[in-house]
């Protein structure tokens, strides 16, 4: 069990940098981290129930706390000493801190100047900016924080550029002044997000894996799927799915869970490229999957200015249709080849699963509660369920939490919050240049440009720009940057906010399974020993539906539930259902027997229709459907006679 999981912390050191935290060999020093993790974790607490601070302290306090932790946590290099905390982060770290006691002992002063900074001012905002984009570097890679500093200096030199792309310029003092004491930089809207909603989700979640969690989802999926034909697959989608939507994080995802569920499907049969595109498209797929969506749905209401809920009703049917793609692939995928599922005997009985830890879905039963019925703030929704959980585990030994495991938890949470945090923060140069200089503007207009009068290419040139911005970073800043950059886009041509903020978000999360840099199929390649480019083309293939969806709700949004009546909503979403089902087939190949390439392209075009949510385009996939499954029921009927004809005639002879 150890061996396994140091292979596992192996993994996600080498996929994840997230995952690369210090584990001090001084316990003086191990206590002090421990302590100062938990003490983050119970100010959020402390906030999410009294209240906090006005919005500039606790956002800044909230920055601070997160960049001194960081510090402790995350080595400068990829091969530096972990056992250690070398002298410069801790210089960092107190230098981390002195930023919010500046803005807490001269928050006056700092509101009044309004706009025109002293020189203490730009020193510990230009301290903050470097600071933020330094620990992003090492938590989330090069790519945001190159792009942070493009971004500034664009706007420093984007003044001399000609076009549509230039501006008025400005200075170096008033670009640190608007990223340091405005909600547009780096205190901006995503770090206020992160302050609340996030950092107590991560923090839940980090609670529930402590009770048991991740292992109670396993469980369950193997009692409910492992007996079925390709059993272990569905395993995969079920538990990915489920966790990947709590804790946001594809890629430690993929490698935590499919540290269990890759070797599974390799042993029933399937291939290395294609068990790792299951585990790598199921984890992305949590992100959007309600009622969490990895906590990007809290930052979509608050950049929308609409209520969560919405989001949610929304986003479901999008991310069914997601799973359901999926599934019915590795159904027809396990048929085709005639894979079986896992001995019954071999399996943990669903009675037994429910008996040891079922009681673990009653904190998730209270949030859905709490967040869609009880009226309550998000905020306190989250701070309840909390509390509610570390309860709930004191009903069964096996997920009895004592006092050590909540102080783990806290701690857990804290450090799991670090990377998500830094992210957000680092994002803030990019939308906050973006703001003043009026590049997102111009970066919609050169779409639309691109596409001309055609929505088609307008949303084909956005797809591939949010699959671009958002390689190789975290799901919540590729969604922010992507919102900021080619949203805006669909909404000049008069698409809702909610379906292009969810249309740019989807593509968004491609990015994690879209070679070249598809960093959670590649952590999937890396437990299956498959081909890591091979594993990514294999995701886009699985993840066909929701490469498709996306389009089909900008041009009718009753996929989205929006604007219809309970009958229109589950004619829409029976007929999604099955178009999405004959697109696997499609993909795939095989429908009762292997599938001509002709009636391939015929079948693909009807389930296009059938998911289009349009009466006259639905008749008319009925028909092709109905035509292309008895054709195929009598090809195989035909090869069923030919198979059974040649038996008996090798019998006779």
């Amino acid at each position: 069990m150890e061996e396994k999981q140091v292979e596992v912390q192996e993994l996600l050191e080498k996929y994840d940098s997230e995952s690369r935290f210090r584990t001090f060999r001084n316990r003086t020093m191990a206590l002090f981290v421990l302590a100062a993790g938990v003490g983050v974790s119970l100010y959020h607490l402390y906030t999410a129930y009294f209240g906090t601070p006005v919005t500039l302290k606790h956002r800044s306090l909230h920055v601070s706390l997160i960049l001194a932790l960081g510090f402790l946590l995350f080595p400068a290099r990829k091969g530096s000493d972990r056992t250690r905390l070398a002298w410069y982060d801790g210089v960092f770290a107190l230098l981390a801190l002195s930023i919010t006691v500046y803005v807490f002992t001269d928050y006056l002063g700092i509101v009044h100047r309004g706009g025109i900074p002293n020189s203490w001012d730009v020193f510990f905002g230009g301290a903050l900016i470097l600071l933020v984009l330094e620990l992003a570097r090492r938590v989330t890679g090069w790519a945001l924080p190159v792009m942070g500093l493009l971004f500034i200096l664009y706007a420093l030199f984007g003044g001399r550029m000609p076009g549509f792309f230039g501006h008025r310029g400005y200075e170096l003092t008033q670009v640190i002044n608007h990223l340091f004491v405005t909600t547009d930089g780096v205190y901006g809207t995503a770090v206020g997000v992160a302050s609340t909603y996030i950092f107590l989700f991560i923090l839940f979640g980090a609670v529930m894996n402590r009770s048991g969690m991740g292992q109670f989802f396993n469980d369950l999926a193997l009692a409910l799927a492992g007996h079925t034909r390709g059993g272990p697959a569905k395993v995969a989608v079920i538990a990915s799915g489920f966790l990947g939507s709590i804790n946001g994080a594809a890629v430690a995802n993929v490698v935590t869970t499919g540290a269990f569920t890759i070797p599974l499907m390799k042993r029933t049969g399937y291939s290395r490229e294609f068990a790792g595109a299951v585990e790598s498209s199921a984890s992305v797929g949590g992100q959007l999957l309600p009622p969490i969506m990895g906590a990007a749905a809290f930052i979509m209401a608050e950049v929308l200015g609409i209520q969560y809920r919405v989001i949610v009703v929304a986003a479901i049917l999008p991310a069914l249709l997601y799973y359901l793609g999926i599934m019915t692939q590795v159904q027809i995928r396990a048929t085709k080849k005639g894979l079986d599922g896992i001995p019954r005997d071999q399996l943990p009985r669903l009675s037994a699963v429910m008996r040891e830890r079922g009681h673990l879905l009653i904190p998730l039963i209270f949030l859905v509660y709490m967040l869609f019925f009880s009226g309550r703030t998000i905020i306190f929704s989250a701070f309840l369920t909390i509390l509610i959980t570390v309860g709930v585990s004191m009903l069964r030994a096996t997920t009895r939490m004592n006092w050590k495991g909540v102080v783990l938890a806290l701690d857990e949470g804290a450090r799991s919050a670090v990377p998500v945090a830094v992210a957000c923060a680092a994002v803030g140069p990019i939308v906050g240049v973006a703001g003043i200089t009026g590049f997102g503007l111009s970066m919609a207009y050169t779409i639309v440009s691109f596409g001309g009068t055609s929505l088609l290419l307008t949303l084909v040139f956005t797809m591939v720009t949010c699959m671009i911005l958002g390689m190789g970073l975290p799901s919540i800043p590729a969604y922010l940057i992507t919102a900021t950059m080619a949203a805006p886009a669909l909404i000049q041509l008069g698409i809702e906010p909610l379906v292009a903020h969810l249309f740019v978000f989807y593509f968004a999360m491609f990015a994690n399974i879209t070679p070249p840099v598809a960093l959670a199929a590649f952590a999937a390649a890396g437990i299956s020993g498959g081909n890591a480019v091979r594993t990514g083309f294999a995701s886009m293939k699985l993840s066909m539906a929701g490469f498709i969806v996306p389009y089909l709700f900008v041009y009718n949004s009753a996929l989205l539930l929006r604007g219809t009546t309970f009958t229109e909503g589950m004619v829409v979403a029976v007929s999604a259902v099955v178009g999405v089902m004959m697109l696997a087939a499609a993909a795939e190949g095989f429908l009762f027997t292997v599938m001509p390439v002709a009636v391939r392209v015929v079948l693909f075009a009807a389930a296009l229709l059938l998911i289009s949510a349009d009466p006259l385009q639905d008749a008319a996939g009925v028909a092709l459907i109905a035509a292309i499954l008895f054709f195929q029921w009598v090809r195989a009927r035909r090869d069923r006679q030919k198979t059974g004809a040649a038996g008996a005639s090798a019998e006779a002879s």
